[in-house]
């Protein structure tokens, strides 16, 4: 989904939760993307011993991803719009009683390099929240700032401007600045101009949702605001995890708390001056906006899945392909589609599975980290292409 595409593995152990990939060995640099990553043939679709649920929910979550998949320009390498289009045309009309069968006759498998990965979770938030400002609900949730822009820095020289120009916001004497950090916008640098579109009542809760990038408001009377990723302050990303751990503060010693999610939520809390000074050295800001569909959306800009849905590097797989994992964690074995990306998620064979939300979507995405193999799902006739047979 348009989180910050900095998850909440990434946090917890590079900085609190998941691994971050291992850095390629020095004078190796990373292939570009897939194809000069090199390819081979994987085994048949029909083998891989998909299961019926498996394989309907991935079909619902592939139609929803065609017509992205048929707009966009696939990075990776590995196809063309046009031989994705023959499984789109039936994906429309393919009854998902039968879905295993689509998967079978409209693809073949490739393992990029060797094939090895690595895999995470991330979930949906679930937090208290309201669209009025209430008692006790306190931290407001913001839309992006309009004076938010790109721009070069008069001082920027003109053999440097390449590429996209840094976010940033001109100042009152028409200096191109850096944007306001969290520490300024939490301290009342945008308030009081309309921007806020909800209040949370939990700074802590809350700064673990723009993490995830996105999540669920639950006000005092139940009702469910679903809020989505809208842009970023262009300030850069700390893990305050990894500084804990350099502190001290986090591991199995006495006085230490848990290099977890929750360890991390409890130091935070039981040290709410020491937490908000290591909170603020996140420069980075997440801006939302009103989500009124059924699901988080994803970077193809529909709705992420549970279990169905999984962030990838789409320099590695063409965002909109199935991808078959075998892990050393069981509950994210199968049948993923590829409809999302993330910051941390770089690199061939780099996945981050999508839990839904909930406390046991927490639990699960929280604790995810799995090792095995991955196979691409391509459309027949690619894989020859790429190999020559």
């Amino acid at each position: 989904m348009q989180r910050l595409p900095i998850l909440l593995a990434l946090l917890l152990v590079a900085g609190c939760g998941r691994l971050i990939p291992e850095a390629a060995p020095p004078m190796q640099p990373r292939p570009a993307n897939a194809a000069s990553a090199g390819v081979m043939r994987g085994p048949v679709v029909a083998g891989l011993g998909m299961s019926g649920p498996d394989a309907r929910a991935a079909l619902q979550s592939f139609r929803e991803s065609c017509p992205s998949l048929l707009a966009r320009p696939d990075t990776s390498g590995l196809t063309t719009t046009d031989e994705w289009q023959p499984a789109c045309s039936d994906a429309a009309i393919w009854p998902d009683s039968n879905a295993a069968a689509f998967f079978a006759l409209h693809f073949e498998t490739v393992r990029v390099g060797q094939g090895a990965a690595y895999a995470t979770g991330y979930f949906e938030p679930e937090i208290h929240g309201s669209r009025a400002h209430l008692p006790g609900y306190d931290t407001p949730v913001y839309a992006v700032p309009p004076e938010l822009i790109r721009a070069w820095p008069d001082a920027t020289p003109a053999a440097e401007r390449s590429g996209r120009p840094p976010l940033g916001r001109y100042d009152a004497n028409g200096a191109f600045v850096p944007y306001y950090d969290r520490a300024e916008i939490e301290a009342g640098a945008i308030a009081n101009r309309g921007l806020e579109l909800a209040w949370t009542a939990d700074p802590v809760e809350f700064f673990f949702l723009q993490i995830q990038g996105s999540g669920r408001l639950i006000a005092p009377d139940g009702t469910i605001t679903r809020i989505g990723y809208a842009g970023q302050n262009g300030r850069e990303y700390i893990g305050i995890g990894a500084i804990m751990r350099q502190r001290g503060l986090l591991g199995d010693g006495p006085g230490q708390y848990a290099g977890s999610m929750q360890g991390i939520m409890q130091y935070l809390r039981e040290h709410p001056d020491d937490g908000k000074a290591l909170m603020d050295l996140n420069k980075s800001y997440i801006f939302f906006r009103i989500l009124d569909g059924d699901g988080p959306l994803g970077a193809l800009n529909v709705p992420v899945r549970r279990e169905s849905s999984v962030a990838a590097d789409p320099k590695f797989v063409p965002l909109g392909a199935p991808v078959w994992l075998k892990l050393d964690r069981q509950e994210a074995d199968g049948l993923w589609i590829a409809q999302d990306t993330g910051g941390a998620i770089k690199g061939a064979n780099r996945f981050d599975t999508f839990w839904g939300a909930g406390e046991d979507a927490r639990r699960i995405a929280g604790g995810m980290s799995a090792r095995g193999q991955a196979l691409i799902l391509l459309p027949k006739g690619a894989v020859k292409r790429l190999t020559g047979r």
